[in-house]
């Protein structure tokens, strides 16, 4: 690549020759010549292209890795960050070139999939291709290939001690595909409405209401959720994230449990049980097990590749409690809900070699890094703030101090081209008390954290905000 096409030197402007370079790059990025992941020359490369010190680059490249421009990974070279992402609306004019980027993106759903195990992956659908069978060819079983539900019950049993047979675990195409199953069960059997969680994500209450189901919103406190409220509802279904609530992180208090238990049996009700994020737990203390384990006949426990894999692998499961398995088999047999046989065996192999458990651990020790930088970096630039709920996940719920306007300051941060979620966004009739944030911290390197927070930190202090540009999320 010819460097000095873009970046060009000038040792009688005036202006220093790293600070040159860096506004160079900085405005390739912008400008999406360099895209994401893009490998820049080593230092000593570019030095010796542009006729300069190393030590001239060698500072324009930490700058742009402070700012979040580059990472620098050992052995991969430096790169362009993989989280910097230019919008593809722009409404107003730019007057600057930060503007025009999402340099930090700290929503809860961003950086899914940063770190899928590709060489794992590829063993194990290796290995599961080479032992295909000629049955394994044909269209995949509406309940999910065999063996996958098979390691898919010894593993959850092991795990979170869920008590199903091969014959009650079913496979679907992520908690989508599981939901829409669901909901045409409960129809068949009476049941039209579904308690949802308040706050909760907004994307569980769409899915309920085009699959049929009336989303009733249940209040949910530092014990989880309000089986009181519940119980007033009149609802017989009720959709909960009990180990790891979504977004506050809470988890269901063992009061709460026994609570919620007796309800479903006292009012011939249904629990789905939710278990998003449970190969992530980081807790000293051990992970919750799961609800059904204590309710098996009246409790749906429901999971997903997406967090620990990403959601780019649609492998979704089911552990349905014998009483409902008919009618839930019959809705299965008339629509397709599984995903493709080789993939589902390719999954079987990735639990049945131990890939999986080694993938989970490698995840947690990263998440705990990045969560110990995502605490720091709250301690220095938001220091009145207070994280709550438990640590698992790929993000963390924030309460802000004082009389905060939330619109305000995510305005504020988007301006700074920062993107995160506010708490009121997740709530239906019970908005947070004060302002909070729902952080993804997976998806951004330390670095990355730190200056964003920075961003986040001066942007609340100087509320109220100032013009800016408008983004598109």
């Amino acid at each position: 690549m010819a460097w000095r096409l873009f970046i060009h030197v000038d040792r009688d402007c005036g202006t220093p020759l790293t600070v040159q370079i860096h506004d160079a790059i900085q405005r390739e990025i912008v400008a999406g010549s360099l895209r994401p992941a893009t490998r820049l020359p080593s230092s000593r490369q570019l030095a010796a292209d542009l006729a300069v010190s190393r030590s001239v680059v060698v500072e324009a490249y930490d700058r742009l890795i402070a700012e979040g421009y580059l990472d620098a990974v050992r052995g991969s070279g430096t790169r362009v960050a993989r989280h910097i992402s230019p919008v593809t609306a722009r409404p107003e004019p730019v007057h600057r070139p930060e503007a025009q980027l999402v340099r930090f993106d700290l929503r809860p759903d961003a950086g899914d999939g940063v770190h899928f195990p590709h060489s794992d992956w590829l063993t194990a659908y290796d290995r599961a291709v080479r032992s295909v069978r000629l049955p394994d060819l044909d269209r995949p079983p509406s309940c999910g290939v065999a063996a996958l539900r098979t390691e898919l019950a010894g593993y959850l049993g092991r795990v979170v001690g869920v008590r199903a047979e091969p014959g009650q675990t079913l496979v679907t195409a992520g908690f989508s595909a599981a939901l829409r199953l669901l909901s045409g069960a409960l129809r068949r059997i009476g049941i039209d409405q579904l308690g949802v969680e308040d706050p909760g994500h907004p994307r569980h209450r769409r899915l309920a209401a085009r699959f049929g189901l009336r989303p009733h919103p249940v209040p949910v406190d530092d014990g989880g959720i309000d089986v009181r409220a519940l119980a007033a509802s009149g609802v017989r279904a009720v959709l909960t994230t009990a180990a790891h609530q979504f977004p506050t992180g809470v988890t269901m208090s063992g009061e709460r449990r026994g609570q919620l238990l007796r309800w479903a049996h006292d009012n011939d009700a249904w629990i789905i049980e939710l278990d998003h994020d449970g190969d992530l737990w980081m807790e000293p203390r051990p992970r919750p097990l799961a609800l059904q384990r204590e309710a098996p006949d009246r409790v749906v426990y429901a999971g997903t590749a997406s967090t620990i894999l990403g959601p780019g692998l649609r492998v979704g499961w089911l552990c349905v409690p014998s009483p409902l398995l008919p009618v839930v088999d019959r809705v299965g047999v008339d629509r397709e809900f599984a995903v493709d046989s080789l993939t589902q065996l390719a999954f079987a192999e990735f639990i049945r070699s131990g890939l999986l458990d080694r993938h989970a651990r490698r995840m947690r020790a990263r998440c705990r890094a990045r969560r110990e930088a995502f605490n720091q970096a709250v301690g220095r630039h938001l220091p009145q703030a207070r994280t709550i709920g438990s640590t698992a996940g790929l993000y963390a719920y924030l309460r802000l101090a004082g009389q905060l306007d939330e619109a305000a300051l995510l305005t504020g941060a988007a301006c700074r081209s920062v993107l995160v979620a506010g708490g009121r966004s997740f709530a239906v009739d019970r908005p947070p008390p004060s302002a909070a944030l729902v952080v993804g911290y997976a998806g951004l390197p330390r670095s990355g954290l730190f200056e964003a927070f920075r961003l986040v930190g001066e942007t609340a202090a100087g509320l109220p905000g100032q013009p800016c540009l408008r983004h598109t999320a």
